[in-house]
């Protein structure tokens, strides 16, 4: 694991890097198989140089300083010259750290309000899901938010189609079902997305605004907040009983 960042370091140069935060419970890291699965996917999808994940997995488990606490784990492609090609890059860099876990519980039992942002997603198949170091998009979607009286603000992507919040998944219920964005534009396929998918039967949608007038229920999600439910978007009450229900059976 690296300490110090080099200024040849390809993540603080170009975003060439990828992460993951992750929630410790109970001293021990939470969903953590899903989070070393999205890990090994991205870095083969980027084309890093060999990385020795069992101790990544070590060095992660390391770093845990306090029962309840959030790890984030950050893989750079490494150091390099100048230039964007990565023809000669070394090992792949390791960054560890650590910081208290946020309190969601108010959250998670009285919902949040949601607006919607004025940017749009840049569409890029390529990357989409990944959860990769180029954050620019959520900086400014953050400065967005700040400027509203609203808790987050639902994101399309630059082809009108609904992706997430500012950092968090999104689901939408209507007609009895859950659904959730494809996410194959734009977007990060989150963990904790991935193991609510694999609890539930849940439709996988491409869907623009105009869908939001027949949804009666959203919540959004993270590794570190769980599930959240929406009670308002756009000024419009939705239920955060139907999320709640739905939570008891998924995070049981």
């Amino acid at each position: 694991m690296q300490t110090l960042i080099s200024a040849k370091d390809r993540s603080f140069n170009y975003g060439d890097g990828i992460f993951t935060t992750m929630q410790v419970r109970c001293g021990s890291i939470q969903l953590w198989p899903l989070h070393l699965q999205r890990l090994q996917r991205s870095a083969a999808q980027l084309g890093f140089g060999a990385i020795d994940w069992q101790r990544v997995q070590q060095q992660a488990q390391a770093a845990i300083t306090a029962p309840e606490q959030v790890i984030k784990l950050l893989v750079s492609r490494g150091e390099g010259g100048r230039g964007y090609a990565a023809a000669d890059v070394g090992t792949p860099g390791i960054y560890i750290s650590a910081s208290p876990m946020p309190d969601y519980r108010l959250a998670q039992q009285q919902g949040i309000s949601l607006g919607i942002a004025t940017l749009k997603l840049a569409v890029q198949p390529l990357l989409a899901g990944l959860k990769h170091n180029n954050r620019l998009e959520q900086v400014l979607l953050k400065q967005e938010l700040a400027s509203m009286d609203v808790d987050d603000l639902l994101v399309l992507d630059q082809q009108g189609f609904i992706t997430e919040v500012s950092a968090a998944n999104v689901f939408l219920h209507r007609d009895g079902s859950w659904h959730t964005p494809e996410l194959k534009r734009a977007g990060v396929a989150g963990v904790m997305r991935q193991h609510i998918l694999q609890q539930a039967d849940i439709a996988r949608v491409n869907w623009g605004i105009t869908e939001l007038a027949s949804v009666d229920a959203i919540f959004i999600c993270n590794a570190l907040m769980g599930i959240v439910p929406v009670h308002s978007i756009a000024g419009r009450a939705l239920s955060v009983s139907t999320v709640q229900q739905f939570s008891k059976q998924v995070l049981c």
